[in-house]
């Protein structure tokens, strides 16, 4: 889907602002801040940007990803209709680069809470130094 199907499927009205920040969202390897998304949308001014990431958020087109850095960052969602765990995959904060990666094919574990808790979102980030800055595999 591109960006203005995704918008259209989660009930929001693409405007050029919204579909600028969903098609910059798609085109990135990892989540981005509202910072990174700033400076690769220089022809929007940063409120805006922040007023379609809230707006994003509210109707489930992004999820939130608290990135290794303590920056949120966002990223789309690839649910159908609300984000569950389901669409949430795993993510690698590396501590040397300050880059953070997807592990797209490594969904969020499963795991039994409690009687009563009603887990809507989870943020599941290794931190560590990625294969760039020389980490070595555990052995």
């Amino acid at each position: 889907m591109n960006e203005e199907d995704i918008l259209r499927h989660k009930g929001v009205k693409a405007t050029p602002n919204r579909i600028l920040v969903a098609r910059e969202l798609l085109r990135a390897e990892s989540p981005l801040s509202l910072s990174q998304l700033e400076e690769r949308l220089s022809t929007v001014d940063k409120s805006s940007i922040f007023r379609v990431l809230n707006l994003f958020v509210e109707h489930d087109v992004v999820h939130i990803v608290e990135g290794g850095d303590n920056m949120a960052k966002y990223e789309i969602c690839g649910g159908e209709d609300h984000c569950s765990l389901d669409d949430m995959h795993i993510h690698f904060y590396c501590t040397e680069c300050h880059r953070t990666f997807c592990f797209n094919d490594m969904p969020v574990p499963k795991v039994a809470y409690p009687e009563g808790f009603a887990v809507r979102s989870a943020n599941y980030m290794a931190k560590g130094v990625c294969p760039s800055c020389g980490g070595l595999e555990e052995s």
